[in-house]
Order: structure tokens, then sequence, then C-alpha cells
């Protein structure tokens, strides 16, 4: 009876309590690498779990490949100023962040940005 008990008041706590539950980023990302891309924005998708900055960026030959830089959650950014009229479209902007370990998916983990065109820039400790 007391087995059951406990179990029964510990299904409860677990049940009222929310789970926060959060991947790895060097599961996805080789966060001991660093990459720099400039390029030009294409979307801004600032959205839960993590913003998520798509641009186009100068490949070899010649070519212009489209990246997605997964950022931070969109509450902690608007607590740094970031909102979702930070970056618009035809921003050129430089991005720095770990590439993604399956080359060809051409993501990056977020760790910098700046655009050029006024100075602004986020990361590397300035948060502006």
């Amino acid at each position: 009876m007391l087995i059951r008990t406990l179990a029964a008041a510990a299904l409860g706590i677990v049940s009222v309590v929310p789970i926060a539950a959060h991947h790895s980023f060097s599961a996805h990302y080789l966060e001991d690498q660093s990459v720099s891309l400039e390029g030009t924005v294409k979307e801004f998708q600032y959205r839960s779990p993590h913003a998520m900055l798509v641009f186009t960026a100068p490949a070899p030959a010649g070519r212009t490949q489209t990246y997605a830089a997964e950022w931070a959650n969109p509450n902690r950014l608007n607590r740094q100023g970031i909102t979702q009229d930070t970056l618009k479209p035809g921003d050129v902007v430089v991005v720095t962040g770990s590439p993604g370990r399956v080359a060809a998916d051409h993501k990056v983990h977020l760790k910098g940005i700046r655009r050029p065109a006024d100075g602004w820039e986020w990361g590397r400790g300035s948060r502006r």
C-alpha cells in the first residue's frame, strides 16, 4: 500500500512539473569549429524553439548557396533587443558560427552576426 501511495504521489508531481527538454547543439554542429559567411538575408523566422536566419552566400564556382543559421529562442533574443523586425530580406550580413556536422545541409549554429551597412551587430560580447 505504501509503495502504491508513493508511486501515485511521484506520478502526480511529475505530471504538474513542466518538462524542459533541449537538444545538444554539439549533436548537430561542430562546436569546436567556426565559419564566417557574408550573404544576403532571404528570410528571418522568428519562432520557437529557435529563430532561424535563412540567407544566401557565394559558393565555389560562382554559384550561390542557401544557408540556415539556427539562432537562440525568440524570448531570449527579445530580451537582448532582437525582434522579428531586426533583420529584413535583402539585408547584407556577416554570419559567424559553428558549421553543421553534415556539410550538405548548409547549416550554421549562429554565434555572431553583423550588418555592415549600419554597423549593427550581435554576439561576441556585443549583444547590442
